[in-house]
This record gives C-alpha cells, sequence and structure tokens, in this order.
C-alpha cells in the first residue's frame, strides 16, 4: 500500500512539472514552436496592416489583435492538451470524425461565399473552418485503426479497405466545398500514414494511379480548372491577356495573385528589403495576410531569410518524427507521425504554390497566415504532440 501512495504520489508530481527537463514534455519541440510563432506573428502584422487599414475601417491591427487572441487561446489549449493523457483519444477517434463529416455537411448546405461553402459563422466569434476540424480527425482515427491492426495492415479487409473508405468520405465532402488544397493535403496525409501504417504498398500506387488518370481527365475531358492550370504553366502571358475565361473572368485577373507573389519573392533577393518595408502589400498582391503571406516574408526578409524559416519547420518536423519513433505505442507514434505531417505537408504545398510550382489552391501556411480557426486547432495538436513526448522514450533536452 505504502510502495503504491508513493508512486501515485510521484505520478502527481510529475504531471505538475509541466517543463520538467525529466518528466515534463520535450523542450526541443516546444521552443521550434514557440520561434515560428513568434515569427509568424510578427510577419503577420507587418503582412496585414496596410490592408486592414484600407478595408477594416482604418484599424490597422485588425488582423493580428484578432490572432493574438486566438494564438494566446491555443497557447493554453496547447498545455493543457499537453498535460492530458493521449490514451484518452481513444475514445473520441470515431465521433471526433463523425462530427467532423456532419459539420462539412452542415457547412455546405449554408449561404455559400462566391460559390464557396466552406465556413460556419458563430455569432460573436468568427468564422470556423470544418476542414481543419477533419485532418485531426482524420489522423485521430487513422492511428487509432493502426493501432488496433497493425498485425493486419498489409491485408485487404482490416488494412486497405477501411482506411481508404475513411479517406475517399473525407475527401469527397471537402472537394466539394470547393476545397481543392485542402482535399490535395488531407488525401497526402491520408496516405502517407497509411504507407507508414503497414498498408500494402501495391494498392496505394494503384490507387495513386487511379486518381492521377481521374485528374487528367477532369482536366482534359471535363475542363475542370484548365483555366487555373492555364495561369499556372503560363502565369506572365495570363497576366498580359485580357481574354476573359469560361468562368467569365480576364487572365489578367486570373494571374494577378501568382504575379505579385513572384514579383514580392523577386525583389526580396537574397537579404531582403527589411522588416516591414515590403511594397507588394501596398494592395498589389490581394489578402497578403492569408494564403500568400509568405511572398511577403520572402520580399522583407529575402532568400536568407526564407530559407531559416523553412529550416525551422523542417527541425520541427524532424522532432516531431523523433517523438513520434520513441513513442511507448503504435497509438502515439502513428498519432504523432499523423500531426507532425500535417505540418511539413501543408508548408510544402504553401511554398510551393506562392512560388507557383503548384497552381493557385489556396492553403495557409501554418502559425503565420490569418486565421483563428487554423491556429487554435494546431497549437492544440501540438500539445497532443507535447503529451506524447512526455512519455517517449528519449532525453527532453
Amino acid at each position: 500500500m505504502a510502495r503504491a501512495a508513493a508512486a501515485q504520489k510521484t505520478a502527481k508530481q510529475a504531471k505538475r512539472r509541466l517543463f520538467n527537463l525529466s518528466t515534463g514534455f520535450d523542450m526541443y519541440f516546444f521552443v521550434l514552436l514557440m520561434i515560428i510563432l513568434v515569427i509568424g506573428l510578427a510577419t503577420l502584422y507587418s503582412a496585414s496592416h496596410v490592408y486592414a487599414f484600407n478595408y477594416d475601417g482604418g484599424d490597422s491591427y485588425f488582423y493580428i489583435r484578432k490572432q493574438l487572441l486566438f494564438a494566446g487561446l491555443g497557447l493554453i489549449a496547447m498545455l493543457v492538451a499537453s498535460m492530458v493523457d493521449y490514451h484518452v483519444l481513444h475514445k473520441f477517434a470515431v465521433p471526433v470524425w463523425l462530427g467532423s463529416l456532419a459539420l462539412l455537411v452542415v457547412a455546405y448546405f449554408l449561404p455559400s461565399e462566391s460559390g464557396i461553402h466552406r465556413w460556419i459563422r458563430i455569432p460573436g466569434i468568427g468564422q470556423f473552418q470544418p476542414s481543419e476540424l477533419a485532418k485531426f480527425a482524420l489522423v485521430l482515427l487513422f492511428a487509432h485503426i493502426i493501432s488496433l491492426n497493425h498485425k493486419k495492415m498489409k491485408t485487404f479487409t482490416k488494412g486497405f479497405l477501411p482506411l481508404i473508405c475513411i479517406l475517399g468520405i473525407t475527401c469527397v465532402l471537402v472537394i466539394i466545398e470547393p476545397h481543392l488544397s485542402g482535399t490535395m493535403l488531407i488525401g497526402f496525409l491520408g496516405l502517407a500514414m497509411m504507407y507508414i501504417g503497414g498498408v500494402n504498398g501495391i494498392w496505394l500506387l494503384l490507387l495513386i494511379g487511379i486518381g492521377a488518370v481521374g485528374v487528367v481527365f477532369m482536366v482534359m475531358v471535363l475542363g475542370y480548372e484548365q483555366d487555373r492550370i492555364a495561369v499556372w504553366l503560363h502565369p506572365l502571358e495570363s497576366f498580359a491577356n485580357e481574354i476573359v475565361f469560361a468562368d467569365g473572368i480576364s487572365g489578367r485577373d486570373h494571374a494577378w495573385q501568382t504575379v505579385q507573389s513572384l514579383y514580392a519573392i523577386g525583389s526580396g533577393g537574397l537579404m531582403g528589403q527589411g522588416p516591414g518595408a515590403s511594397r507588394q502589400k501596398h494592395l498589389f498582391l490581394p489578402e497578403p495576410q492569408n494564403d500568400f503571406i509568405f511572398a511577403i516574408f520572402c520580399e522583407e526578409m529575402g532568400w536568407l531569410g526564407a530559407v531559416l524559416v523553412l529550416l525551422l519547420f523542417a527541425l520541427l518536423v524532424w522532432r516531431g518524427f523523433k517523438i513520434a519513433m520513441r513513442a511507448p505505442d503504435k497509438f502515439g507514434c502513428m498519432l504523432a507521425i499523423g500531426l507532425t505531417l500535417q505540418i511539413g505537408i501543408q508548408v510544402a504545398i504553401n511554398v510551393a504554390v506562392v512560388s507557383n510550382l503548384l497552381p493557385n489552391t489556396g492553403i495557409s501556411l501554418p502559425f503565420f497566415s490569418y486565421g483563428g480557426t487554423s491556429i487554435l486547432m494546431l497549437m492544440a495538436q501540438m500539445g497532443v504532440v507535447l503529451s506524447i513526448s512526455r512519455q517517449s522514450h528519449m532525453e527532453k533536452l
């Protein structure tokens, strides 16, 4: 009895030691995350204050004030999540996924914004984007299923079939919003987790091949997104083209954001124009606080600054993978891998879009782009990774 009481006391003391180097969460991961968050908030203010002054009642602090609020709430959510035993998430895997699907359906039937059904408006708070929850729900459910059936993942009925059905349903509900970039992210994330979880690679290759054929069919035969593809392949020519595309928008308007982004990146050079000295944010680059915020950062901080930020993201992903590899069980391993992969894939897609390596699909840069739902969810998810690190077999600092 005395030994059991002593063990319980020690466990309680360990939980209270939030930043303890031996029993607390991983400080490398936490410090990297805080550095990225601070840089992201500073960049958001620099990128948004001109736009906010002109379009939000002369309030230059409109975006940064809201982002700081949600970042603070996200920090609290992260610390709380880091102190909760991640194993309890097993119980919520299916309900959270079903709830995310229900919210995606609700968003689809709500009034659209320019034909887009991505948000649910909450009076007095703002907009909630169900696809942000869907990303976490998919990772959680995949980790749950893979951990329970990890010895049967090579089979079709226990491994490939249930996961691909879950992934397919989620992607369909996201693509009909329509949200192409969100669908790409969820698709890549799901396939990566399936491969790492042990699903037969032959089935995944077959699936990727079918998907590629489907995309080609939609573009070449049905004409889906042909205008966007044309702008991607020939941005400068489209920018100079006054021909009206099938959607009623001129080539110049289609290419405007991409071309202004390339101007911003190019004018940054090696060292950048200096903090706050961007020219493109002066109403040339549309909504610079959102998906194209990295272009403003490149213009102000240059190639060296861009490389530094990408290196910080790479270190964060590397540390997340290390936490995953040292996790005490399969559930913790897959959960940490999925949540970390989401950051890595999203950063890669955003940077590729901003630099025109991919068509303009509209995807945010984690911890940089404006969005209360996004930063709150991301911070809470990083708290789950920190919770896993508490029980991982590794030195915390």
